[in-house]
């Protein structure tokens, strides 16, 4: 929504920005690179009024052109403008005419020198002022770029903020007319029981009926935006999960259900969401905006589902900083690397995908070789197998030769609900065509509940579909060597209704039981229900002889006395254990605040945790 800059001349950065110029001016300072740090600090002050963010030098993808402005607004997952400084040096017009020339965008673009700021904006010169000595020019332009929206943009944000009021009445007349048609419509009766089996198989022997009607509808209300967001038409028919869920709503749509008629009161939304995306051109983004989506979504549809589950989403630095320590701890421990056909990795957790999606592209841009040669360090490793000579390091780009194999035979992920199934299947594949110029069908990602996987009686069903099955299967059958991702953190739950929850699971809550509850000293052992701790119990056990566990969890087992059990097994189990204790534990210190001292932004204690076993 439209924003007002709190900026006049008496502020404090304006003054500071004006004596800081003539300091650094007095005393010889007149290129561009000296100089626009001035600037900066009073884009970056901007910037914080709107909880925007400032990034400087880095390179961005606009029409297909790479460019690297001085600085890019983020305005959340959108871009809002950029800014390119010169010094007095420069004639300022024929350097813009220069960027221009490279490709550089003019919706929302500022250009600064000591004496002048030009903006441009929709294409046209909207601004170009005398600043030197001049405040009221400076405010009067930086409001102009900061107060500027483009209309696309601000209609998302509108109709976000009205989507809740309009998907929770479509959400409850859909489940009333579900409810109507399973009195009527044969048809509908037997698809939906027969979908109802395929979840019980799939996903939990408990699940209700309505959660599965919950699926139906969730489904429903957000396919448009899959084929739309991702141009995809073919989704429903490619998906295997899509298409067994659309055989049931066709059952709904042959009688006097019309979809679209229905959904005709979401049509603003999804209207205002279309045009907002096709603003954001780096596929990243539109990750990220895929993302920002589904939590609303589910904030809106289901705010239950949405606290228990979790629904939030690894910040992409720590999901990159542990693909590449667990690629190193490979180089440097094991003589192998990401590349290596023996290296299978499987995500149990996948969620929309972002650790597969840093896996694949670890492999296609792998890091050019070491100089000097690597050498063993202070670590407890195993014997060498084979020396340095073992490692594969291909040459920069070459890695891609090695991704269509590592897609098709290698990468591995699970998850059990159903919209981050969905999301995670279309950013995978969409990045494996970016990355490789050919779309290929991801079979790698398997919809099932991980824990489920090694309960004694999964062999007696079918899980879901036969092509599910399959995947399922071959995932069981691979000698995973990673393992990665970020387990669901909640404790205490065992809803029927949900998903998901801390359901008893037969043979994880024994293992449980009989290592970290048996050996534990602690009368309260409650703690040890947390799913993240049958998270650990399961690498532990899935992951073999040798491999790595990398996963980023709840910090509470580091110190608290309930998990002594667990320390004490997690030391037996494993060679090399690496805790990054990122803190952030909010409940135990108020003074924090979740959103600026947890890496999450949620209550409890975070870590970074890399297990070896060799």
């Amino acid at each position: 929504m439209s924003q007002i800059l709190n900026l006049k001349s008496s502020h404090k950065p304006i003054k500071l920005y004006y004596q800081e110029l003539a300091k650094l001016q007095e005393q010889g300072y007149q290129n561009e690179g000296e100089l626009r740090g001035v600037f900066d600090e009073l884009i970056r002050y901007s910037c914080r009024q709107f909880e925007w963010l400032l990034v400087t030098e880095t390179t961005l993808k606009f029409n297909n052109k790479n460019i690297r402005p001085d600085g890019i607004i983020k305005r959340g997952i959108f871009q809002h403008g950029i800014y390119e400084a010169k010094d007095n040096q420069d004639k300022l017009q024929a350097e813009i005419t220069k960027k221009f020339k490279q490709g550089y965008p003019k919706n929302n673009a500022i250009f600064w020198s000591p004496e002048r700021l030009i903006i441009y904006q929709n294409n046209k010169l909207i601004f170009d002022e005398k600043i030197a000595k001049n405040a009221d020019n400076l405010i009067l332009g930086l409001r102009r770029f900061f107060e500027y929206a483009e209309p696309e943009i601000e209609a998302w944000e509108k109709a976000a903020e009205e989507f809740g009021q309009n998907v929770q009445p479509l959400a409850e007349g859909l489940l009333k007319l579900i409810d109507e048609q399973s009195q009527i419509n044969l048809n509908f009766i037997n698809a939906f029981n027969n979908f109802v089996t395929l979840c019980q198989q799939a996903i939990n022997p408990n699940i209700s009926e309505k959660a599965v009607q919950e699926m139906l509808i969730q489904h429903l209300l957000t396919e448009r935006i899959f084929r739309k967001l991702f141009n995809n038409s073919d989704f429903v028919n490619r998906n295997i999960i899509a298409a067994e869920i659309e055989k049931v709503i066709t059952t709904l749509t042959c009688k006097s259900f019309n979809r679209d008629q229905f959904l005709g009161n979401l049509d603003y939304f999804y209207n205002a969401l279309e045009n907002a995306a096709s603003t954001v051109k780096d596929f990243s983004e539109k990750q990220a905006f895929l993302n920002q989506i589904y939590e609303k979504f589910f904030q809106s549809f289901s705010q239950k589902t949405a606290d228990t589950h979790g629904i939030v989403y690894t910040p992409q630095p720590i999901v990159n900083f542990m693909v590449k320590s667990v690629n190193a701890i490979l180089e440097k421990e094991f003589n192998r690397s990401l590349t290596d056909n023996e290296v299978k990795i499987l995500d149990p957790f996948v969620g929309t995908g972002n650790f597969i999606l840093r896996v694949m592209r670890e492999i296609a841009n792998p890091p050019k070789p070491p100089q000097p040669p690597l050498v063993r360090g202070e670590f407890n490793s195993p014997p060498s197998k084979g020396g340095l000579g073992g490692v594969n390091y291909p040459s920069q780009g070459g890695g891609k030769l090695y991704l269509p194999n590592k897609y098709i035979n290698d990468l591995h992920c699970n998850e059990v609900m159903l919209l981050p199934y969905y999301i995670a299947c279309l950013n995978i594949e969409h990045d494996y065509y970016e990355l490789t110029g050919k779309y290929q069908p991801y079979e790698g990602i398997c919809f099932v509940d991980t824990f489920e996987l090694v309960e004694p009686n999964v062999k007696q069903f079918s899980l879901f579909t036969p092509q599910n099955t399959e995947r399922v299967q071959r995932q069981k059958d691979a000698p995973i060597f990673v393992i990665i991702g970020n387990p669901p953190y909640n404790v205490g739950q065992i809803n029927e209704n949900d998903n998901n929850k801390n359901r008893k699971y037969e043979h994880i809550d024994k293992r449980v039981k009989e290592t970290y509850s048996k050996d534990s000293k602690a009368t309260n052992k409650n703690s040890l229900s947390d799913v993240y701790v049958k998270a650990f119990r399961f690498a532990s056990d899935r992951i073999g002889d040798e491999g790595i566990v990398c996963f980023v969890t709840n910090n509470s087992f580091i110190d608290n006395i309930a998990f002594d059990g667990m320390r004490k097994h997690l030391e037996e189990d494993f060679d090399q254990i690496y805790v990054l204790d990122l803190g952030g534990n909010v409940r135990k210190n108020p003074k924090l605040s979740g959103t600026t001292h947890n890496v999450f932004g949620i209550q409890v204690g975070v870590s970074i945790n890399i297990l070896q076993k060799w």
